[in-house]
Order: C-alpha cells, then structure tokens, then sequence
C-alpha cells in the first residue's frame, strides 16, 4: 500500500466508525419516541421505508462534514447501502411469508452486527471489482475501466447484425439456466419423499419432473452453445473482412513500418479475441447471472436465514483474494527480477570465460550466482507460505461458514420450518451459487482484459490513410505524358533524408526513356510516385497535365503498368499469374500476352501448361521464366505507361530482343531503368540521376558529346553485352 493510500483508508475506517454510531443513535431515538407514543416501540412497513429514508439524508449530509474529498464518494455509496438494506431485507421477507406485520426499529442486536457486516462487506466487494474516482485505486484504474468498457460496447455493436442468432441463444440460456435451477429442487422434493411416508405417485413424478428438467437442461444447453458458436464465427468473418478491407487500403509506408507478423496477428489472433469477449465471455455471463438469479430466489424461497449466511461468504473471500493477488504480484515481480538476474550473470560469466579464468575469479563468480539462486529461493518460500496462507484462511471460512449453515438448518428443521429435503437443496445451491458469483466476478474482468487487449485492432479499423484521396478523373482516351515539376521527396521512415529534390522531367508518349545512375540516386523513387504509392511533398507529378492524385485509384492502375527485377508471383496457376487483377479475362488474352513476352513456348512445356501451379513466390519457376510471366501480365493489360526496372535481367537473348522489338514499335510511355549499354543506346531520351537530382539528360549522343557523368561513368554503369 502507497503512503498515498494509508491516510485514506485511515480516514475512512474512523468516518464509517462514527457514521455507523450515528445510524445506531438514529435508531434508539425513533424506538424510544415510538415507545413513549403507543408503548410497543413497533412500526410498519412504510414507516420503516419512511425512516430509513430520513436516516439516510441525515447520515449523507454528516458525509460532508467528517471527511474530505476524496473519501466522502466511499461514504456516500455505503452511507445509501447501510440505511436502505434492513427496509429491502423486511420487504422481500415480507412478499415472501405473504405477511403483513410490524418491525421494531431496533433488532436483535446480533441482526444488528449482521447487518452492518454484510452491507460493509458487500458494499467492499463492489468496489474491488467495479472502483470509482473516489478511492486511490479507482482512481488510478478509473480511466482504464472506462476505455475498457467502450471497446466492449463498440464489438458489441459489431454484433448487431446478428441479433436474431444472440436472442435464440439468449432464449435457449435462459431456458437451460431455468431447468437446471430446478434441479437441486427436485432432489430436495425426492429426498422429502423417501424420508416421510412414501407415496408412489409422488415419488414418480418427482423423479419424472427431475429428468424432465435434466433433459431440458441438456438440450437447450446445446443449442446455447450452438448459436453462440453460429455468432461468433459471423463476428469473426466480420471483423476479419473490415480489418483486411481497411488495411489494404493504406499507404505504402504503412505497410513498411509495420511487420506482415504483427498485422496478420492483429487480423487472425485478436480479431479472435474479440470475438471471444462477446461470444464465449457473453455466454459464460449471462449464464452465470441468471443461475445466479434463479438460485437466489430457490434460496430465499427455501431460508432467507440460510440465504443470509450465504451472502456473507462471498464477499469475505472476495476481500481475501484480493489481497493475496496483491502479494501475489508482488512476490511475482520479485520472481522475475531474480530470474532475470541469474540469467545475466550467468551469461555474462560463460560468456566471459576467459577473462574469469585468466583472473581466478571463478570462486568469486560462484559465490555470486549461490546468493542469487538464495534470494530466489527466498522469494519462492515467501510465496509459498502467502499460498498456503490464503488456501488456510479460505478453507476455514468456507468450512465455518459451511457449518454454521448446517446449526442453522438443524434448528430451522427442529422448529418445522425446514425440511431435510430442503436444507439439501440448499446445500446444493449453496454450492454452485459461490461457483457463479465466482465466475461473475472473474468474466467481467476478463471481458474487459481481453478487449484491451484487442485495442491495436480498433486502431487498425479507425486509421486512415495519410495520403490524399485518389479523385474520380478516368478519360476514355489517355496520351500517357508524365511530367515531374520541382518534385521534392523523403520516405516517412527518413523524413530528413530527401531521396528527390526539386526534380523537373518528363517522359513523352511513344517514346522510351532511360533512368539511369548510381545506386541511391533516386530511380526507384521516381517508379514509386509514378505508381503513385507514395504522394510528394513538394512539387507534383502531372499526367496529361493533371495531376496524378486526380486520376480513379483503378483507372490509373489500369493504364500504369510495372514489371521488377524480381517479379512477385502468387500461389496458383501460370494462368492465373498472368490475368491477376482482371475480371473475365480470356485463355486467348493470356496467351497472346505470353507470346509478346517469349513466354508461351516454355509455359506449353509444363507438365499442366498454362493451369501449372507455380509454387510459394513462383519457387518452381527460375528467375527468368518469373520475369517472362511478369512480363505478360503487364502487357495483357495493354498499359498506356510501362515501366521496365531491369525486367529482362534474368532472362535469355532472345526474349530480351522480342521485349526491345516490341519497345521500338509501341506508342505507349516507357520508361527503363536498366543497365544494359544496348537497352540505353536504343532509347529515345536519357536521364542521368544522381544524389537525388537529375545532373544530366538527352539522347545517348548528346550525353557521349557532353562528356559529363554519363560519359565518365558509362563502363562502370553498363556492364551488359554490347551486340
């Protein structure tokens, strides 16, 4: 406990010391008016309301006066509980014996004590599990239950579609909840029956009703459970199909400063954990709740003395598990700390050998990891005892409690007003009502855990792209003039280093351009503003003097086309390599791109032909036949603008010649990062970049006659064969 929570809880403990004097005096003082008015010190039940309503407006007025502010929200909520559960207590007795009679405004002094310890306890457990900004814990864990809570009610809503399936298995859990609450019931009647005089037909239909009831207890059981799965997998598809849908529509940049092992994790893992929290969690709550509730009215049905004692447990052992997770937690965090420190040392001195050898040091050292593996022994000992500590004390109050129960329902059963059928049944619920309050608790916490756990995936589902959207400009005819204008740009990931500054060029339609220079230079950034996967930050990128960001996202993918060095093939057929991205596309389409690509030859050589698969990454292909089909898969969509970035490296002689033949009679804009001399002698303008600039541009003529960087570095650049 922090020095912080001391004083509050100090103060505290004395404010609900002098308040509960307070309702005592209060008490005394209507008795003896009452007495010295009609001599029998009785009221009934509206004045009992009556005054216990005055009760509580003088006890919360006085919660101003004997604390400051940050207890007096404690007092409020347990000022409201003390004054009002003795006239909630009367009133369900009374809807329960069906008698109408008065009450003595002060009980029995052990009902006093009672009272007082249950509301206390009561009102104590609520505050563990549910906390508020008045006490030290709330308010630190305030703000994190709240966040927590909103995310449980936002997948809640992503559940509304399937509100139908929910309220079948909502139906069908009230309904297995309620058979099965009858259960111990029906024992109870069965055991009446065998112990008094034995009636046949009684005996048989109340063995009749109790499998009844275990029958219908099953079945709607089953069919809980089934909806409740049917949900869940319509919430998963849901929320894995909105997730995948909003991630493929970031930037580039997203995807390069995210893992793919962290997104698919958010995609497949805690998308299933969210789905859990509503589902499964949902289920085990609101079946737990409602047996809770069915078994309470079983119970105080049976003995409300019985149900009292009943009430008093829970909280005592909720109060005790609470402060050994404290300790528990504490002595964990010890734990972690000495494993790691044996870890280090140990590491550090195997890994220094040598050094330890060369300096005798290896007593020294022994010593060292001996009172390290001391002080974890130490700590685990400490924990121990904290263990067997709290099982004592749980097991003695769940015993004692257990036993006062049974004195309890001897004398009801010895004053006639308890049968040993029914104490039976009451044992029975005893049980399993400690069980469900347990799980209460428990799934409420954890509905709240697990949906913070899945607050990346709310993230995911919220962001939205840092790059301009994409306009709706689609003309039917399409020139395929690129222009850059004083285009400035850095990766997000280097926002300080500019990979282009201040470029001006322009690619012309019917034309090939090559990009060309050193590596860093800038080339492959060009390619990617290009394909528009990122925006600039200066200047713009024009295509038939719009600019870029104004163009449809599928009309300008449409009419931009890329083949890489190391083209990237999916899992499937050649076929389906060569047609991705299109719809309806024909076996005499595919084919014909193969044969402008060189590729339909070898792809009719395979053992399936064009329905061959290419394996994981095109892995059962070698580098050349990848090129060949990326080659195809550009050309099939008869791109107004193709970019080559060295897509006939891996490839033979006379597929290099068909790609240069169909270069030289095409109208289209291409543009060819290469570094072969003939790929570069051929084209129609040259531009030389380096250092993220254009430093030189013109024909390969021009550049030879200017004698500049192109000219200097022309052998080191082009190493290819010049035929």
């Amino acid at each position: 406990m922090t020095s912080e929570a001391q004083p509050v809880s100090r103060a505290a403990l004395v404010a609900h010391i002098y308040l509960l004097c307070c309702d005592l005096v209060l008490w005394a003082c209507v008795w003896t008016a009452l007495l010295w008015l009609d001599g029998e010190g009785s009221l009934d039940l509206r004045c009992l309301w009556a005054f216990r309503t005055i009760s509580w407006a003088v006890l919360y007025s006085h919660t101003t006066h004997v604390a400051d502010n940050s207890v007096q929200p404690l007092l409020k909520r347990w000022v409201t509980l003390q004054s009002f559960q003795p006239a909630v207590f009367d009133s369900v007795q009374t809807v329960l014996q069906g008698i109408v009679r008065g009450f003595s405004p002060v009980p029995d002094p052990g009902m006093v004590i009672l009272s007082s310890v249950t509301s206390t306890l009561i009102y104590m457990v609520w505050e563990m599990a549910y906390p508020h900004g008045g006490s030290v814990k709330g308010a630190r864990n305030q703000k994190k239950d709240e966040e927590a809570k909103t995310l449980l009610m936002r997948v809640i809503r992503y559940s509304r579609p399937d509100y139908l399936h929910l309220g079948a298995a909502f139906v069908f859990l009230s309904l297995a909840a309620l058979f099965e609450t009858f259960i111990p019931y029906c024992v109870g009647k069965v055991v009446d029956i065998l112990s008094g005089k034995y009636q046949h037909d009684n005996f048989l239909w109340a063995i009749g009703l109790m499998a009844l009831c275990s029958l219908g207890s099953s079945m709607f059981t089953g069919l809980r459970g089934g909806m409740f799965m049917c949900s869940l997998s319509r919430l998963n598809k849901r929320i894995r199909h909105m997730l995948f849908q909003n991630l493929v529509k970031q930037e580039i940049s997203f995807f390069e400063e995210n893992k793919p092992g962290s997104l698919t994790s958010r995609l497949v893992s805690d998308t299933d954990k969210m789905g859990r929290s509503v589902a499964m969690n949902v289920n085990v709550l609101l079946r737990s709740l409602v047996k809770t509730c069915g078994m309470l009215f079983f119970m105080l049905h049976l003995s409300w003395q019985l149900t009292l004692l009943t009430c008093i447990e829970m909280p005592l052992l909720a109060f005790i598990q609470n402060s050994y997770n404290n300790l528990s937690q504490k002595t964990s965090r010890e734990l972690q700390d000495c494993n790691a420190e044996i870890a280090e040392l140990a590491s550090s001195v195997i890994g220094s050998m040598k050094t330890v050898r060369s300096f005798n040091a290896e007593y020294l050292e022994k010593r060292r990891y001996e009172q390290t593996l001391d002080r974890k022994r130490q700590v685990l000992t400490q924990k121990g005892i904290y263990s067997a500590v709290h099982l004592l004390i749980r097991r003695f109050i769940t015993v004692g409690l257990k036993v006062a129960m049974l004195f309890q329902g001897r004398n009801l059963i010895s004053a006639g007003q308890l049968s040993s059928g029914s104490l039976l049944a009451f044992v029975f619920y005893q049980k399993d009502m400690v069980t469900n309050m347990r799980h209460l608790v428990y799934i409420y916490g954890d509905m709240l855990n697990t949906v913070g756990s899945a607050v990346k995936v709310f993230q995911l589902l919220d962001r939205k792209p840092q790059m301009r959207e994409a306009g709706d400009l689609a003309p039917e005819k399409l020139k395929g003039r690129l222009t850059f204008e004083k285009v400035t740009f850095s990766y997000h990931s280097r926002p300080d280093d500019k990979a282009l500054k201040s470029v001006t060029l322009e690619l012309s339609p019917g034309k090939v351009t090559a990009l060309i220079g050193p590596s860093g230079g800038g080339k492959s950034s060009c390619v990617c503003l290009l394909q528009r996967f990122y925006d600039p930050q200066e200047g713009e990128v024009f295509l038939d003097g719009e600019p870029l960001y104004q163009y449809q996202h599928q009309y300008l993918h449409q009419k931009v086309a890329m083949v890489a060095q190391k083209p990237v093939l999916f899992s499937g057929s050649v076929r389906h390599n060569i047609e991705y991205g299109l719809q309806d596309c024909t076996i005499e389409r595919v084919k014909e791109a193969a044969r402008k690509a060189n590729a339909h030859d070898f792809i009719c050589n395979l053992e399936q032909g064009y329905d061959t698969d290419v394996g994981e990454c095109g892995d059962q292909l070698s580098a050349g036949q990848r090129q060949c089909i990326a080659i195809a898969r550009a050309l099939i969509r008869n791109p107004q603008i193709l970019i080559l970035d060295e897509a006939t490296s891996d490839t033979d002689y006379s597929t290099q010649k068909a790609v240069q033949d169909l270069l030289n009679r095409t109208d289209q804009t291409v543009l060819v990062i290469a570094h072969r001399l003939e790929t570069v002698e051929k084209a129609d303008h040259i531009i030389f970049m380096e250092g993220g600039e254009v430093v030189e541009q013109g024909t390969h003529q021009q550049l030879m006659a200017k004698e500049g960087r192109y000219y200097r570095l022309r052998e080191k650049l082009f190493t290819g064969p010049t035929n």
